[in-house]
């Protein structure tokens, strides 16, 4: 199901990156939104395999339109260098959101289980139809009437976007990071529940075991909105070198905290090694976002964003499979510490970019 998601995301968004940037970013967004929360509501409405995977579908092309498209509508909307600090700032409120979302979903998925899945998708989409009225397109231009196509345009502003990457190396450089971390997310994001399930789970009188992955989540967003705040303080977002230095300590450590997790002996050592990673994931991203706003031109920002997410979506499609054969063949916890070892390479790619800017 993940491969498949990945799938139609990798098909989708260099497609929705480039109606993003000669369309509108806004109704890009908007698409997206409603098309993710209707996903989640066919997945919790028909709980069989075949509309499940329908949901997948939905949900993947939803994602391809979101991306990009919001990131670029944000920095032509208040500029780079507050957009930066604002990615920053809106992972804060996220996790603040999902917070609040957390401890309603898991009262309510005590009930049944497909209550929160349901209720959120449906409330996603009536989001998306508020955006709509709501979001303002002020700052950003695009392509006059008369000289949209046009898929020739369309394939113009692909081959412009990509010869960009190609003759710029921190492009390419976060092109390769977003890969490899694809690589890495779709075995550890699909396998670390049933991993941490082989552990017993202290009692909480009598609650279901779904409570504790309600505490799980909510301890891992308190971590992170922490450490959000500590990006915000201390790192310079216009700085390539700021941005690359704490980027590649952030990933030193979480390559440390996945191995931790993967030679974990109890609930105790599992839980805490998972809560490492997951704040360090969540600082990780908005600070990708605001590295990779730096090296952009407007004109085709959506466009590079989807790369970057497409090339995320092809490592994803590359090793999901390949981490499930994994934990069939041998074990979950060596498909673990195997997710933690793909993590290496992007060390490298980060000693790189910093030891060329700094001689440049």
């Amino acid at each position: 199901m993940g491969t498949l998601l990945e799938a139609v995301t990798f098909l989708s968004e260099i497609p929705t990156g480039l109606l993003a940037d000669v369309y509108s970013r806004k109704l890009s967004t908007v698409i997206g939104v409603i098309l993710i929360g209707l996903g989640f509501v066919i997945e919790g409405s028909f709980p069989t395999f075949f509309f499940v995977l329908l949901s997948q579908i939905v949900w993947g092309v939803g994602a391809a339109f979101v991306s990009g498209a919001r990131e670029a509508w944000i920095t032509d909307e208040i500029g780079e260098k507050k957009a930066n600090k604002a990615f920053l700032h809106a992972e804060q409120l996220a996790q603040f959101g999902a917070i609040i979302g957390i401890i309603i979903s898991v009262a309510l998925a005590s009930i049944n289980i497909r209550l929160p899945i349901i209720l959120g998708g449906a409330l996603y989409s009536v989001w998306g139809i508020c955006l709509f009225f709501l979001m303002k397109e002020e700052h950003y231009h695009p392509t006059p009437m008369s000289e949209r196509p046009s898929w020739k345009h369309l394939i113009q502003t692909f081959l412009k976007s990509a010869r960009l990457v190609k003759n710029h190396h921190v492009l390419l450089i976060i092109i390769a990071i977003s890969c490899v971390m694809g690589m890495f997310s779709e075995g550890f994001d699909r396998l670390w529940t049933p991993y941490i399930m082989q552990f017993t789970f202290p009692a909480i009188g009598n609650l279901k075991p779904i409570v504790w992955f309600g505490i799980i989540s909510l301890v891992g967003m308190a971590l992170t909105m922490g450490a959000t705040e500590i990006s915000k303080r201390y790192v310079d977002t216009s700085s390539h070198q700021s941005v690359s230095r704490y980027l590649l300590g952030v990933n030193l450590l979480l390559i440390i905290a996945v191995m931790m997790f993967g030679l974990a002996v109890n609930f105790t050592w599992a839980i805490i090694a998972y809560w490492f990673i997951y704040f360090l994931r969540e600082t990780n991203n908005p600070l990708q976002y605001a590295w990779l706003n730096q090296n952009i031109t407007p004109n085709i920002r959506a466009t590079i964003f989807s790369m970057s997410s497409q090339s995320n979506a092809l490592g994803q499609i590359m090793l999901g499979p390949v981490m499930g054969l994994v934990a069939t063949i041998f074990s979950l916890r060596v498909s673990m510490i195997v997710s933690g070892m793909i993590l290496i390479p992007i060390i490298f790619l980060y000693l790189f970019t910093i030891r060329r800017h700094k001689l440049a």
